[in-house]
């Protein structure tokens, strides 16, 4: 199972940008049962920014700036920031969990939690 992140970029306060991650695997990928977002800046901890699974959960600081989105496979996370703050620089990190694939009429289950590398957000004052 990969993730693959895409979108990052420098953008002014205020100013808006729009992530990217999908998932892929060496079978078909037939379900995840979560995907989200976290971040990480310099000099500290790796934070839950938003999740979509059953339910959509979101971090206090980016409510009503950011939205997680879904495509209709289930396989991409799209995560829309708006409102940028200089204080939301940091890396960003795919996160997906629960994943079934199917390859050759076989049906394998991933608990394991899988990361993307990474897609830098900078956003200057």
């Amino acid at each position: 199972v990969q993730l693959q992140a895409s979108g990052g970029g420098l953008v002014q306060s205020g100013g808006s940008l729009k992530l990217a991650c999908t998932a892929s695997a060496s079978g078909n990928i037939l379900t995840i049962r979560s995907m989200g977002w976290y971040r990480q800046a310099p000099g500290k901890n790796r934070e839950l920014v938003a999740t979509s699974g059953g339910n959509t959960d979101y971090a206090d600081f980016v409510k009503g700036r950011f939205t997680i989105l879904r495509d209709n496979a289930k396989t991409t996370v799209f995560l829309q920031m708006t409102d940028l703050k200089p204080e939301d620089t940091a890396v960003y990190y795919c996160h997906a969990t629960g994943i079934a694939t199917m390859s050759g009429g076989k049906v394998d289950v991933y608990g394991n939690d899988y990361w993307g590398e990474g897609t830098q957000v900078t956003v200057s004052s």
